[in-house]
């Protein structure tokens, strides 16, 4: 399909130095300008959620409603047809969707530094089983959209790629499927059997499985070790319902069982350039979750903030992982921050009850979501020991109420959602006005009153006693994993 470039609305909005130590206040508070993504004629656009979103150049994707409107089962976030964009130096550019096909939607998982792009793009096919499109995996390079097949069966997915074009996914083949891995991949229970993958120079490379019937990889690093989880045999355990998962490090030659903490599901949710994988772990008896860290052949236990679920969303460099955990009596949960083989927990904001922690860049700088415990309500950044609402600096009027911060890169730029006074939600890029940006048009580098700023207020939070029977863990369980990709939710039925 062919390209078409859109402009964009946007607007400066004064922020302070939302974290900084108050002994340097004084230096470092700043405004931001803040930009509002339009859409390609239908009501939304949106970042996805948790995945690279931003490159360090400034470069962004997302996916944004079209103004073709659709039935189910095309029905995700809402009923328009949905296209991946791509925002570069102040355009936006429709990417669309695989040529020749009829309903042709689309969306990314990730941006390399050079701009390139893996994700999905619906295939023409439609599962009659459980009702959904069927997409292939893809690469948009230069404006133009790569499909990179499947193993013989009617999908596949790609996750994310590294600065050398490599792409990891999963690919269906023809073999019906016996067990559902779909559902901590990628959303979806998948109807065939699914197989991790590695396409490179072209070539699309069948990782194979630790010992099960599936497979997916979803992540890689610029070194070309890709991380997932695999079913490791095909037993179903009686306290999950499913069989043995593990997450696995493919090092160019082989998959490297990473095992668990004791139980038998255990699921990869990040990969650095340092071979460290993170990610979540069940213990003996599968009825707590404990965070990881896989480093040089030894699994850390991160622990939790006291409840039975723990979910990894974001990793760095630095081993530095985020995300949320139930606290005591696990009827709430809260942003945290794992390093130095301990995790702190980050609070919330508002008056809130939860949060969520989902990204996290070189510098420890923190991103998400304080939330009333199921909606993202108020945007947050966390630094130096504080959380921020970053609505707090918005000005009265602006008519935007900033939701989720889904992504930060190493330079504190920061992918947002936010809602507008229709109720539509928009894909909004802050960038910092700070000597790291110098003569960005648009920036007001005149400094920022701190007595002008509003305070953070932090939930304070209360262990209810409350014991999980094991049926109610086992629900606990699927529920988790079908909303470790968020952006998506099922079509109506």
């Amino acid at each position: 399909m062919k390209s078409r470039t859109y402009t964009l609305l946007t607007a400066v909005v004064a922020f302070g130095a939302l974290t900084v130590p108050a002994q340097t206040r004084g230096q470092g508070l700043h405004h931001y300008k803040v930009v509002q993504l339009n859409t390609f004629g239908g009501p939304n656009s949106y970042f996805t959620f948790s995945n690279r979103s931003l490159n360090n150049a400034g470069v962004a994707t997302g996916f944004s409603d079209t103004s073709v409107s659709v039935s189910p089962p095309y029905c995700f976030n809402d009923c328009f047809l949905e296209h991946t964009f791509l925002w570069k130096d102040g355009a936006l550019t429709d990417l669309g969707g695989l040529p020749g096909v009829a309903i042709s939607g689309s969306g990314p998982n990730y941006i390399n530094a050079k701009g390139v792009i893996a994700g999905i793009a619906f295939n023409g096919g439609v599962d009659t089983v459980i009702g959904l499109p069927q997409y292939d995996a893809v690469v948009w390079k230069d404006g133009q959209i790569a499909d990179l097949g499947t193993f013989g069966g009617p999908l596949s997915y790609a996750a994310a790629i590294n600065d050398r074009d490599e792409v990891v996914g999963f690919a269906l083949n023809s073999t019906p499927a016996s067990f559902d891995l779909g559902s901590s991949c990628q959303n979806f229970p998948m109807p065939n059997e699914m197989r991790a993958f590695i396409w490179r120079n072209g070539v699309k490379q069948d990782l194979g499985t630790l010992g099960g019937t599936d497979s997916c990889a979803l992540f890689i690093n610029d070194r070309g070790q890709a991380a997932g989880h695999s079913f490791t045999d095909s037993i179903v355990n009686a306290s999950t319902g499913f069989p043995t998962i593990h997450p696995f490090l493919w090092d160019d030659e082989k998959m490297i069982d990473l095992q668990t903490l004791g139980g038998t599901l255990a699921f990869a949710s990040g990969l650095n350039n340092h071979a460290q994988v993170a990610g979540a772990s069940t213990l003996a008896e599968d009825q707590e979750f404990h965070a990881f860290l896989w480093d040089k052949g030894q699994l850390m236990d991160f622990g939790s903030l006291g409840g039975f679920f723990v979910e990894v969303i974001g990793f760095n460099d630095a081993g530095e992982i985020v995300g949320k955990a139930d606290l005591p009596g696990s009827l709430s949960h809260h942003a945290f921050l794992a390093r130095d083989g301990k995790m702190m927990d980050l609070g919330s904001q508002d008056g809130d009850p939860c949060s969520d922690a989902i990204s996290i860049n070189a510098k420890g700088q923190v991103v998400g979501s304080s939330t009333d415990c199921s909606n993202f309500l108020h945007a947050f950044l966390w630094e130096d020991g504080q959380m921020t609402d970053l609505n707090a600096f918005l000005p009265s009027g602006s008519g935007l109420v900033l939701t989720v911060a889904t992504f930060i890169n190493n330079r504190g730029e920061i992918a947002a959602e936010g809602v507008i006074t229709s109720g539509d939600q928009r894909a909004v890029l802050l960038v910092p006005c700070d000597e790291n940006h110098p003569n960005v048009a648009g920036c007001d580098y005149t400094p920022v009153d701190a007595s002008s700023l509003a305070q953070t207020h932090v939930a304070q939070s209360v262990a209810i006693p409350h014991q999980l029977s094991h049926g109610d863990m086992k629900d606990r369980i699927r529920a988790l994993l079908m909303n470790r990709n968020r952006r998506f939710v099922l079509p109506p039925q």
